[in-house]
């Protein structure tokens, strides 16, 4: 059906005054157009359209002649626009339109308009629409690809903040340096700073600027691959601290072979190398040690074995590494390892724990084991880390030592034993006699033989303890009895101190023995740190903990970095005011280990000219009568 016939069958524009507004003589050529095209009328009603509109938009001439242009427009009205043009005598080049098209898809287009005037004087519009759906979609892409750059470049800049990553983009042309924001953080350059090539240079550690510089040139000579990867210090801007930096780029090259930019990133890497270097330390330390120092986990399987460990135990890293620790220990020891290990779990540290482990040949050896938990970086326990010292020579010549130490002892002690019953005998004979003379002669004789055979016992003790040999003949008696002896002797070993007692009026279930040299040992320490005098305070309190005995004194005191020593076998103080003071440093060592054959501990609270307090409790599970 032609356009005419449609204007025909529609009663509102078949009167005459519609039909004087057809355009007589349309050429011929507009049905055959190529070029999507329309009339209009004055009120923007259609009134032709040819078959490449009617084709582009997929209505039929039914559908679409005779309806408003304005009807198809989405947005933006077309026929205001014509109006407002035409009003100014103007036509309409190229107005951006959004027409629908019958299956609801939509065309971007250009329309352009101009009047023409027709034989009978009637204006009508001819109206020309050009398709930009092509290039519409085209810009469209583009400005997803610009959004999508944009997106990208912001989650690239966030992710290289997040990593405290900086960068750097070089022009060698040009010479210039640009540093982003993180870049210049790390170097301590304030914002406004403008930065040069040679300003960057001048931060390079003294110690790396020379071989920095000659392989940025290396890298920016035509031929290489252009790839950039080097760590070196750097000389901070803003305090001029020394700090470490990895820096990777990649050079581009023109087509003539030039250098014409320099791009990459730059991060700090101070921490990671100190770490590094702190790691190489601890290798060569592990790797050279005497001891044998091997880590496991806490399932007992071995992780690490140094040089020393393969020495001592006469495994290779590769025959142990893998292997359970239980290897190494004898199976009447195997025990030791659960205990070991929980309290390992529990954060504890094992200090100086002497036993027996045996070799890949079946031999034993004696050890000293330390033994940490090693944590991560939460603090979590991840595994055991153990250093072995091989102290069988030790073992062997603290036996010897031990068995000279009671058979000196012992040969004396027999001696001694003879002269103090020689020496009680003449002091009875003396005291019958009413020879004053002797009497206070003899009696200064026989403390003093008494001192002697004190510390003969305290050697065979000390000999005894070594090799296990001590019993403890636990008793029940009065402790009060006890401490005045003793206190009755320690008072002929000084005309200086007055000692008193309190408390002490109770019965305890213990070694009267051990307990009567603990109380011995403590009161003749007292007298040895009070050179000057003074009152010795002996005495008992009962407590939650049981019974606390304690022995005080107003002495010189002990200081802090001596107490944690005290107890340890023949350790004695330096002291000025000490030197002319006696002994062996085995007293307060056989105190320690006596108690704790008693399930109790020596402890001291002394300071610096004020004096010491030595205690002690005897625990609840000891009976108290």
């Amino acid at each position: 059906m032609n356009n005419k016939k449609v204007l025909q069958e529609n009663p509102a524009l078949c009167d005459d005054e519609v039909q004087t507004r057809q355009p007589d003589n349309l050429p011929e050529s507009f049905e055959n157009m190529s070029m999507p095209c329309q009339l209009l009328d004055v009120n923007g009603i259609i009134t032709h359209a040819n078959s490449a509109l009617l084709d582009l938009l997929g209505y039929t001439d039914e559908e679409y002649i005779a309806q408003p242009i304005d009807k198809f427009c989405i947005g933006r009205k077309a026929f205001q626009e014509i109006s407002s043009r035409r009003s100014q005598k103007q036509g309409l080049l190229n107005f951006a339109a959004v027409l629908k098209c019958k299956n609801g898809s939509l065309v971007n287009v250009l329309l352009t308009a101009d009047p023409v005037k027709s034989n009978n004087g009637f204006t009508y519009l001819q109206c020309f629409v050009t398709d930009v759906s092509i290039l519409k979609k085209g810009d469209d892409e583009k400005d997803e690809l610009l959004a999508n750059l944009e997106h990208s470049e912001a989650r690239l800049k966030m992710a290289l903040e997040y990593i405290n990553l900086g960068t750097w983009d070089f022009n060698p042309i040009s010479g210039e340096l640009i540093w982003s924001d993180e870049c210049r953080r790390i170097y301590g350059v304030e914002p406004d700073t403008v930065i040069s090539f040679e300003l960057f240079a001048d931060h390079i550690s003294s110690k790396d600027r020379e071989a920095v510089l000659e392989k940025l040139q290396q890298v920016m000579n035509a031929g290489s691959s252009g790839l950039y990867d080097n760590s070196h210090r750097i000389i901070r801007f803003d305090d001029n601290t020394e700090r470490w930096i990895r820096s990777q780029g990649k050079v581009y090259f023109n087509n003539q072979g030039k250098p014409q930019r320099f791009i990459g990133t730059v991060a700090d890497i101070t921490d990671s190398k100190l770490a590094e270097e702190k790691s190489a330390r601890l290798v060569a330390i592990v790797e050279s040690s005497d001891d044998a120092i091997i880590s496991k986990t806490l399932d007992g399987v071995i992780t690490s074995w140094n040089d020393s460990a393969k020495r001592i135990f006469g495994y290779s890293a590769d025959e142990i590494i893998g292997q359970s620790v239980l290897k190494l220990i004898p199976d009447d020891r195997k025990n030791e390892e659960p205990q070991i290990l929980a309290r390992l779990r529990r954060g504890e540290r094992v200090d100086h724990f002497e036993t027996k482990r045996i070799t890949k040949y079946n031999k034993l050896l004696d050890l000293s084991l330390t033994i940490s938990p090693v944590k991560d970086f939460e603090g979590n326990i991840i595994g055991v880390s153990k250093i072995a010292r091989d102290i069988t020579d030790k073992k062997r010549e603290e036996a010897k030592k031990n068995d000279f130490i009671a058979m000196v002892s012992h040969e004396l002690k027999t001696p001694l034993t003879s002269i103090k019953s020689y020496i009680q005998v003449l002091l009875a004979q003396a005291k019958k006699d009413g020879d004053s003379f002797r009497t206070h002669a003899l009696t200064r004789t026989e403390v003093q033989v008494k001192k002697m055979v004190n510390m003969v016992s305290d050697f065979l003790n000390l000999a005894r303890l070594e090799e296990a040999k001590i019993n403890i003949n636990k008793e029940y008696f009065n402790l009060k009895p006890l401490i005045e002896e003793i206190v009755s002797e320690a008072k002929l070993l000084t005309a200086y101190n007055d000692i008193v007692i309190s408390g002490c009026d109770l019965t305890l279930f213990a070694d009267k023995e051990k307990i009567g040299q603990v109380l011995t040992n403590l009161i003749s320490n007292a007298i040895k740190y009070s050179p000057e005098g003074g009152t010795i305070a002996i005495g008992s309190e009962k407590t939650t903990d049981g019974v606390k005995i304690f022995v005080s004194d107003n002495g010189i005191g002990i200081a802090l970095v001596d107490q944690k020593k005290l107890f340890e076998r023949f350790y004695r103080v330096e002291n000025e005011k000490l030197k002319n003071v006696s002994g062996f440093g085995v007293g307060l060592y056989l105190v320690a280990e006596l108690l704790r054959y008693h399930d109790s501990e020596i402890k001291i609270e002394s300071s610096e000219g004020k004096g010491s307090t030595f205690y002690f409790f005897m625990k609840e599970d000891l009976e108290i009568k």
